[in-house]
């Protein structure tokens, strides 16, 4: 078994000097290559959420208002969504592991840059540059998992492992950032990204092969543009709305360009040869329900763990690692199911795990909505233990559908989509969060946003009832015919050159 291995990865290292410009001078140690992938997205995607539970004590120190905390949170997550797509185009063209180890670089240098804060601006400032960094690690990580493992099943399984780290991650996160903030302090949530972001820049460095894509695309710096600008001017106007009030001219504005963007978007990817991003993908229902589900779902964990952040130390009066403590059995529950989850869309496909990730997640919300003040502990562990279940279901079967979706030759773009809708979700979850719970208070908060939050939970209820449906329709005969489509729209699948994209008639 070794030898046949040992033959496989030197076929593979032949055709890919010749066909994708790869220039290592070995075959890749795949496992070890994993491994140095999943280094890197454990802190980008655990600075998803390891700053929550630091949120009041950032907000003690600074004297901020929770506005100010939720930029804290969506400065990064919106960088990341932004960028990513971009990053892995760059990554094909430049070359993977240069970009890989550039992003490295900027995300460390961003996460001391956070723990030197000095004050609120800076802060928020400097996670737009951890963002931008994690930007070039995750659709990078997995363009280099997609041509490191060549076998298909050795390649699902790595993109199980990859999904399954961004899943346990993100719900680590809380945990690791209570037990530094309660024993060192909020600064320190950023400097335990400073030694594993070091160890993996020399890790890749040594052992993972550099490789570009065989098929050099244009950029598309104007569709690029316009999608930050869909997405900035949409979550400022969420956050900021309170604030300023909605009827104020600045909201209703942002919200008009939001609008706007979105149309100017539609119209440049029509009309140029190689778009930022090809819409005409999005005609396959499982590739289009995956993106869908990533945001919903991301933006309900993302809401999640915002809120009870807040709720368990401003409300209950809990301590950053009592409140991390409070999320062990979420972080437990997700760890198993994203585990279980690998093994289930593998044996019976995506449809059962994004069926009971709804159902989990249903149950979870609508149990959060009879939480008050002195709610009993037992009902807050069942539902973070819900909660846990339903969110480890749903990133392998995200992952899985969407990067099938796509031609091979767009490995960087196709883990962009998802990891974009994940982000995504987690900007405008928060967004909505401190919205629907008062984001301009600048007072203490009290019994009311308990009271407060019953509405997030009602919103998270229908995001999962949609999850479920779109899992359902998924997996229908008329699904799968909108995805052989894709084939008709390309001249080769296999190689992702795209066919000539037409105007309507």
């Amino acid at each position: 078994m070794e030898k046949k291995g040992a033959v496989a990865e030197t076929v593979w290292w032949v055709q890919n000097s010749c066909m994708s410009t790869t220039v290592s001078r070995r075959p890749p140690r795949k496992y070890l290559v994993l491994a140095i992938c999943c280094m890197s997205l454990l802190i980008v995607s655990m600075d998803a959420t390891i700053v929550n539970v630091a949120l009041p004590s950032i907000r003690a120190d600074f004297g901020v208002t929770i506005s100010n905390l939720q930029w804290t949170i969506d400065a990064y997550t919106l960088t990341l969504a932004s960028f990513l797509l971009l990053s892995g185009a760059l990554a094909d063209r430049f070359g993977r592991r240069r970009t890989f180890q550039v992003g490295l670089v900027i995300f460390v240098i961003g996460s001391l840059m956070c723990s030197l804060a000095p004050n609120v601006g800076w802060l928020i400032g400097a996670r737009v540059l951890q963002g931008l960094g994690g930007s070039m690690l995750n659709p990078v990580a997995m363009s280099i998992i997609t041509n490191t493992f060549h076998i298909a099943k050795e390649r699902a399984r790595a993109v199980g492992v990859w999904s399954a780290t961004v899943g346990v991650s993100m719900a680590i996160g809380p945990i690791v950032g209570g037990a530094l903030t309660q024993t060192v302090g909020w600064r320190a949530v950023f400097w335990v990204n400073v030694p594993i972001g070091l160890a993996a820049i020399v890790l890749t460095f040594l052992f993972v092969p550099e490789s570009k894509s065989g098929v050099v695309r244009r950029l598309d710096p104007i569709g690029q543009a316009i999608a930050i600008v869909v997405l900035v001017s949409a979550v400022f106007a969420l956050i900021e709305g309170p604030r300023l009030g909605w009827t104020s001219p600045v909201t209703l504005g942002l919200f008009v360009l939001a609008i706007v963007a979105v149309f100017a978007f539609i119209v440049q990817e029509r009309r140029t040869p190689e778009p930022f991003i090809d819409l005409r993908f999005f005609t396959s229902f499982p590739l289009t329900s995956g993106f869908i589900t990533a945001v919903l779902g991301s933006s309900s964990f993302g809401a999640f763990l915002f809120i009870n952040a807040l709720y368990l130390q401003e409300v209950r009066g809990l301590s950053p690692i009592q409140t991390g403590t409070f999320m062990l059995p979420l972080a437990a529950a997700v760890l198993v199911m994203s585990l279980v989850s690998g093994r289930i869309v593998g044996r019976f496909g995506a449809r059962p795990s994004f069926i009971a990730a709804g159902l989990f997640m249903a149950a979870s919300a609508l149990t959060m909505t009879t939480v008050l003040v002195h709610t009993p502990v037992w009902t807050l562990i069942i539902a973070y233990v819900l909660f846990g279940l339903g969110f480890g279901s749903i990133n392998t079967p995200i992952t899985t559908t969407v990067v099938s979706g796509m031609p091979r030759d767009r490995a960087g773009v196709a883990s962009g989509l998802a990891s974009t809708g994940r982000q995504v979700g987690i900007s405008l979850g928060v967004a909505l969060a401190g919205t629907v719970t008062g984001a301009g208070l600048e007072t203490t908060l009290g019994p009311s946003f308990a009271i407060a939050a019953h509405t997030d939970w009602w919103v998270i209820v229908g995001a999962a009832f949609t999850i479920i449906v779109l899992g359902i329709l998924s997996a229908t005969a008329w699904s799968r015919r909108t995805t052989t489509r894709i084939a008709e729209l390309l001249d080769d699948p296999e190689t992702g050159a795209a066919a000539p994209v037409h105007e309507p008639a």
